[in-house]
């Protein structure tokens, strides 16, 4: 056996959910605790989320929101739900294994069921029909394996359109390695995957891209973040 910590350790493989959650329940509810101590990147951050769910006419027309039911994985606070997809959804489903970061959200108007467990441990209702599942600066605590049967588990769901084509969509907006490996974190026991890895992964869990931007405007210090909206691959549809 290979002594710990060489390259024949897959990133991945060195994830704790139990060391990710300690590591979470240390950290304030609010905006600056989620953000890493950027709490200014929020805005940007949002208006860009913005834009990408315009492209894929996921917005409002006339006052009219253009989803249904949406999702927010991982969801924290809820920063995302009440800062961008309450503005387009109906009602947005909470998934967060941390319950003091959704205490704020119980009752809020427009949250719908708010499920306190991780997303490798999520499994929606017989009944779940999403419209939008958006995923973001989260997926980093899953392994690879996980990745891939949380995706398959969300393209399950997604809803489909009176022509029998996946009219739903799954976002994921995260950290990109800018190194020619993924990269562990043991603060937060998280994984900062290569954009090479993510699509390897998509297309693992039947998945396709149909539209992909880099996130502009954060400080240069902070690592690459990229959208991916996806969908089903035809065959799977």
């Amino acid at each position: 056996m290979a002594p710990f910590g060489t390259k024949t350790d897959a990133p991945d493989s060195l994830i704790s959910a139990d060391d990710g959650r300690k590591y979470w329940s240390g950290i304030d509810p609010d905006v600056n605790g989620m953000l890493g101590g950027y709490p200014a990147v929020s805005r940007v951050d949002l208006r860009g989320s913005r834009s990408f769910l315009a492209k894929l006419g996921l917005g409002r027309t006339k006052g009219v929101k253009a989803v249904n039911r949406a999702m927010e994985g991982g969801a924290g606070i809820g920063r995302i739900t009440q800062g961008l997809l309450l503005d387009v959804a109906e009602t947005v489903d909470i998934v967060e294994p941390i319950a003091k970061f959704t205490d704020a959200l119980e009752g809020h108007p427009g949250v719908g069921q708010i499920h306190n467990v991780g997303l490798e441990e999520w499994r929606p209702d017989d009944d779940a029909e999403y419209d939008l599942i958006w995923n973001q600066w989260c997926l980093g605590h899953l392994t690879d394996q996980q990745l891939e049967e949380f995706l398959r588990r969300c393209s399950a769901v997604l809803s489909v359109g009176d022509d029998g084509k996946t009219k739903g969509v799954i976002v994921v907006k995260e950290n990109l390695s800018a190194s020619e490996e993924d990269l562990f974190d043991s603060e937060d026991s998280s994984v900062t995957r290569r954009d090479e890895t993510f699509r390897r992964i998509f297309e693992e869990a039947g998945l396709r891209i149909v539209r992909t931007e880099i996130q502009h405007g954060f400080p240069h210090e902070l690592y690459p973040v990229r959208m991916y909206a996806l969908k089903p691959n035809k065959a799977n549809k």
